[in-house]
């Protein structure tokens, strides 16, 4: 056999294998084709699950400001059941071809355990409540650090396609960022403010709509709580030393409610209280007495005296 006829057999092998190789790639590519179909057709029998997460702090201020206008949640009751209700029948409607996964709550208790109110929101079908830490000055920690956790998982996971939020904290920016890439769509929901607006603007620059709950949407759901007053004409009020030892019992009762890391964030600030808790020191002083100090001054200096008595013997 010459050398071109050597070259001819070597090219004809060649070619048979070049042919071969090609047609199990064709192969190959076909069955990934057809793979990929079945994927792309199960997805598209798969229902949209959207999720809505709820930072209570912000509702109970902003609809409380709206409706009865005070922030205090002391004044006011919330139907919380009937605004979730409210809540998902929304949502029923915005994200029409979804189904809800569930409505996430998120409030502060002291020491993270439920509150009675809480406790009922908690037994409610597709709700969970989830629970910050609440400080001495009744403020809540760790809420936004929890929003975060459970939209950034449920989008990683694709648990969720459409995420409704409902706050107003530029601390949750990096919350919808988080859900955002991994593919999640994040929506802001907000309650009206009577001025300017209660929710930050990055906040706003970052998610994907937004959309505002006015007076009437939120008026049925908000009941202002009828002001006490204390009857006692004719009564001598009481001495400040009775009201200077009533101030050391609340205190020793909060220490042992609120825990003494908690009543110790107040030292620093001796000798005065920071407003939400002189109000709460009052109005538990009220109850007690059965009468009210709100026009003397010297009786409740007395009893944030024997407050600060107590709590710096026990520091």
């Amino acid at each position: 056999m010459n050398e071109a006829e050597i070259n001819a057999e070597s090219n004809t092998e060649i070619s048979a294998e070049s042919d071969a190789e090609n047609t199990a790639i064709g192969a190959r590519l076909e069955r990934t084709n057809e793979l990929l179909q079945r994927v792309l057709a199960e997805v598209a029998k798969t229902p949209s699950t959207h999720a809505i997460f709820v930072d209570a702090g912000y509702v109970y201020a902003a609809a409380g400001l709206l409706v009865a206008g005070t922030e205090d949640r002391r004044s006011f009751d919330l139907d919380a059941e009937g605004l979730i209700e409210a809540f998902i029948d929304k949502a029923r409607i915005i994200f029409a071809d979804s189904r809800l996964l569930r409505v996430y709550w998120y409030d502060g208790a002291r020491r993270r355990i439920h509150t009675t109110e809480q406790q009922s929101i908690a037994e409610l079908p597709d709700v969970k409540v989830r629970l910050g830490n609440l400080n001495a000055n009744n403020q809540q920690k760790g809420v936004d650090s929890l929003i975060r956790t459970d939209l950034e998982s449920l989008a990683r996971h694709r648990a969720i396609s459409d995420a409704a939020l409902v706050g107003g904290d530029e601390d949750l920016v990096s919350a919808v960022e988080a859900a955002q890439g991994y593919g999640a769509r994040v929506h802001l929901w907000g309650i009206e403010a009577g001025e300017g607006s209660n929710q930050a603007e990055p906040l706003l620059w970052e998610v994907d709509s937004q959309r505002t709950f006015d007076l009437e949407f939120c008026k049925p759901y908000v009941t202002r709580r009828p002001v006490t007053t204390y009857e006692h004409e004719g009564e001598p009020p009481p001495s400040r030393d009775q009201v200077r030892f009533l101030g050391a019992q609340i205190a020793a009762t909060w220490l042992a409610e609120r825990g003494r890391e908690a009543m110790a964030e107040l030292l620093p600030g001796h000798p005065y209280l920071p407003g939400p808790v002189d109000q709460d020191l009052l109005i538990e002083a009220e109850k007690l007495l059965q009468r009210s100090l709100r026009g003397h001054s010297m009786l409740r200096r007395s009893l944030r005296d024997g407050f600060w008595q107590h709590l710096q013997s026990q520091f």
